[in-house]
């Protein structure tokens, strides 16, 4: 990372991250040479990263093609607005993870169900699907991702607008926000 200041070096501020972004973005390269991103619901667990997904389609060619993978997470914090006399000055604080690994195909039922139960703790906390029936497994498709790297970077400005993005992430209240 070019600005050493911008990087995330709290691990848990990373799990945190993580574990509150909704949608996540894998990008994969294709057959074709070209780079590929798609968003998805994903779950963080025990430093691997787990999807569900249809048994085929084009992210799975993607992954049998190279099993080499990024994946993306941001939180947006805050659009700080410009000065009149400056509209440059405007900037959009936030927080963002970028994980580099390998996907696998999870075909082992008792690992599909820890990905599927992580899935719904983040999605529908306090819900239980289980048991998972054995021809509902069979149809659904877990993607794991094997994390090799992992670097979070964030741009929460200075001074006073540093201390009320942190007061904005510490109160839970909903984001982005614009601060003037």
């Amino acid at each position: 990372m070019r600005k050493a200041n911008k990087r995330i070096t709290d691990f848990s501020i990373l799990i945190e991250l993580l574990n509150a972004s909704p949608v996540g973005h894998l990008g994969t390269v294709g057959r074709d040479g070209w780079p590929m991103i798609k968003p998805l619901n994903f779950a963080w667990h025990e430093g691997r990263i787990y999807f569900h997904c249809a048994l085929e389609g084009e992210k799975l060619d993607d992954i049998r093609h190279d099993e080499r993978v990024c994946f993306e997470v941001d939180l947006p914090i805050a659009y700080v607005k410009g000065i009149p006399d400056n509209p440059c000055r405007a900037e959009y604080l936030y927080r963002s993870v970028i994980v580099r690994g390998r996907a696998r195909f999870v075909t082992e039922p008792a690992e599909k169900v820890l990905a599927l139960d992580a899935l719904m703790r983040k999605y529908e906390p306090g819900v239980s699907f289980a048991p998972y029936r054995e021809e509902k497994l069979a149809i659904t498709g877990i993607v794991r991702i094997d994390v090799e790297e992992m670097v979070g970077k964030e741009e929460l400005g200075k001074g006073e607008v540093r201390d009320r993005a942190l007061a904005l992430l510490a109160s839970g209240q909903s984001l982005p926000a614009v601060l003037e």
